[in-house]
């Protein structure tokens, strides 16, 4: 059986999250090859040893150029923040490597241009983890659109709502830096919620956003402050914040739905809540992240005294993946979509065909989310083309 030899640069949150998915996806799912967890890369080499010790990673590195070099890997797994993306990517298509890239893609749609280019130059297997695709609930909301269970979509509806940094006294950590995020929620929540619109209904051609700051100044960074995470306090010296709060985004779908998206990490109370809702001709479906096995659905093929919004628990084993983790009824959770997405990537590599969403997806997620910060300057309607 052949042998894949992953490495893994980034070490953090979703260091731990990609980690647990390249262990887990071979141990409950038939992948035709093997995987070996072969390096881990990160700056503080104390750290990154913790972690590759903790997640079974062969060895560690320190320099991600050494590591995309080097003759005996096969898959580069970028679990970076979003600036560093860009440049560790071109190298690793230039250099043959499969890569499995953590979202959102890049800071603009000329830097996922040549992301592409040099992806399909290689004719490697590039991967953009946009997770929650691969979410049962989600697939079977595609599968029943696709079977016209919906009829024609009329309405999209999405919210994606967090509250860490409600608190004034929540540091400058680097996702509230234009520098180093680009933007606020708008590029790091969006870039979730619009994925998920283009594979549930189709591509956007125009865009009208608004967006808000709250609070526009906080104090710096100390040790430990990172996602979720205010750490040690530095000192009372404070910084600008340089990207949006929030965006309230409307759009246009080519398909002739109307749209609308909500980014915040000012919903107090709203932990990781991303809800969307479809409106069809013949029925509509409801989706809640943090009731991830539910499904709501409401057909107008119902007898009209029974009709109405009925909950599925999508965990049968005619549901898409499930019949991989357990009996019916046993819920999975947040890590299982980075699992699912581990599996179809392997997959992908070992019979020689495309993912999605893949770099080219990557490319027109931004492309949506950048009209959408154009719309906010200037005020005015963003419209597309493709």
């Amino acid at each position: 059986m052949k042998t894949l030899n992953v490495a893994i640069i980034g070490y953090k949150f979703m260091g731990k999250a990609h980690s647990n998915a390249w262990l887990q996806a071979a141990r409950f799912f038939d992948l035709g090859v093997k995987l070996n967890l072969k390096l881990a890369c990160g700056r503080d080499e104390a750290a990154v040893q913790k972690f590759a010790d903790n997640w079974g990673w062969e060895e560690i590195e320190t320099d991600w150029r050494k590591v995309v070099s080097r003759d005996d890997i096969d898959v580069v797994d970028i679990s970076l923040p979003q600036h560093l993306h860009y440049e560790v990517a071109l190298e690793a298509a230039k250099q043959g490597k499969h890569i499995f890239c953590e979202k959102p893609m890049c800071f603009t749609v000329e830097q996922a241009l040549e992301m592409l280019a040099a992806a399909e130059k290689s004719g490697i297997v590039h991967y953009l983890n946009h997770n929650y695709r691969r979410t049962p609930a989600v697939q079977l909301a595609r599968q029943l659109i696709d079977q016209q269970k919906v009829g024609k979509i009329f309405h999209w509806r999405c919210a994606y709502q967090q509250d860490w940094i409600v608190d004034p006294d929540f540091p400058l950590t680097w996702h509230l830096q234009k520098e180093t995020a680009h933007a606020g929620p708008q590029w790091d929540l969006n870039s979730h919620s619009v994925d998920l619109a283009r594979f549930l209904v189709g591509e956007i051609q125009s865009v009208t956003c608004l967006t808000s700051n709250f609070i526009t100044r906080r104090p710096l960074a100390g040790a430990g402050a990172a996602t979720f995470s205010s750490g040690t306090a530095n000192s009372e010296e404070m910084g600008e914040v340089t990207v949006e709060d929030a965006a309230l985004m409307m759009v246009q779908f080519e398909q002739g739905a109307i749209g609308s998206f909500e980014a915040t990490r000012f919903a107090t109370g709203c932990k990781n809540h991303l809800t969307f809702e479809i409106y069809g001709s013949k029925g509509s479906m409801r989706f809640n992240l943090e009731r991830m096995n539910e499904l709501e659905f409401y057909s107008l093929e119902d007898d009209g005294e029974n009709q109405g919004f009925r909950t599925i628990m999508v965990t049968e084993h005619s549901h898409p993946y499930i019949s991989h983790w357990w009996p019916p009824g046993h819920i999975i959770g947040y890590e299982h979509g980075f699992v699912h997405a581990v599996a179809d990537f392997i997959s992908a590599i070992h019979t020689g065909t495309k993912i999605e969403p893949n770099f080219e997806d990557g490319l027109k997620c931004i492309t949506v989310l950048d009209a959408g910060l154009q719309s906010a300057a200037s005020g005015s309607q963003v419209k597309l083309t493709h």
